[in-house]
C-alpha cells in the first residue's frame, strides 16, 4: 500500500511541477502580449488541420529562423521587412493564424494584417514553442519533420521543453 501511495504522490508532484512551468510560460506570455489579435491554441489549429481547413499560416520570424523549422503549410513573412505585397494574393477573409517564436512579433504582424482590412487573423497562442513543446509535426527548409526550433536566443531557450534548440 505504501508503494502505491508513493507513486501517487510521486505522478501529483510531476503533474504540480509541469503545471508550474506552464503558469511560468504563460504569466510570461501574457507580459508581452497586447491582445489585439485573437489568439488560438496550437490544438485548435492542429484540428482545423486535420479537417482539412482552409488557414493561412504565416510564420512571421526571420528567414534563419523559418529555415530551422516551420509548421506545415506555413508561408513566410519577413517581421521586419514584412509589406502588404506579402500578403496581396490572401483573401481578406481568409482565416489567417501568425506565429512567431513565442507570439510577440507575430502579434505585430497581425495588428498589420487587421489595420489592411484582414477580418479573421489569430495569432497562435505561445508560437511556435508552444506548437513543440505540444510534441506537434515541424518540418525543415526541406520541408521534412525535424525536432529542431530556432529559439531566437538563448535567453528564450528556457521555454522550449521539446525538440533541440538552434541559436
Amino acid at each position: 500500500m505504501e508503494k502505491k501511495a508513493l507513486i501517487i504522490l510521486t505522478f501529483v508532484f510531476v503533474a504540480l511541477s509541469g503545471l508550474q512551468a506552464q503558469t511560468a510560460y504563460d504569466k510570461k506570455l501574457n507580459s508581452l502580449y497586447k491582445n489585439t489579435v485573437p489568439q488560438i491554441k496550437s490544438s485548435d489549429v492542429k484540428l482545423k488541420m486535420e479537417e482539412g481547413k482552409q488557414i493561412v499560416l504565416l510564420d512571421t520570424r526571420s528567414p534563419e529562423e523559418y529555415q530551422v523549422s516551420h509548421l506545415p503549410g506555413a508561408r513566410f513573412v519577413d517581421y521586419k521587412a514584412f509589406q502588404s505585397a506579402d500578403v496581396k494574393q490572401i483573401d481578406k477573409n481568409a482565416e489567417i493564424v501568425v506565429y512567431c517564436t513565442v507570439g510577440y512579433r507575430s502579434e505585430r504582424i497581425g495588428e498589420k494584417l487587421l489595420e489592411m482590412g484582414f477580418t479573421n487573423v489569430k495569432n497562435l497562442y505561445g508560437g511556435i514553442f508552444q506548437w513543440a513543446n505540444e510534441e506537434r509535426t515541424l518540418l525543415n527548409s526541406r520541408n521534412q519533420p525535424t525536432d529542431s526550433v530556432h529559439t531566437y536566443s538563448r535567453s528564450w531557450s528556457s521555454w522550449l521543453q521539446h525538440g533541440v534548440k538552434v541559436y
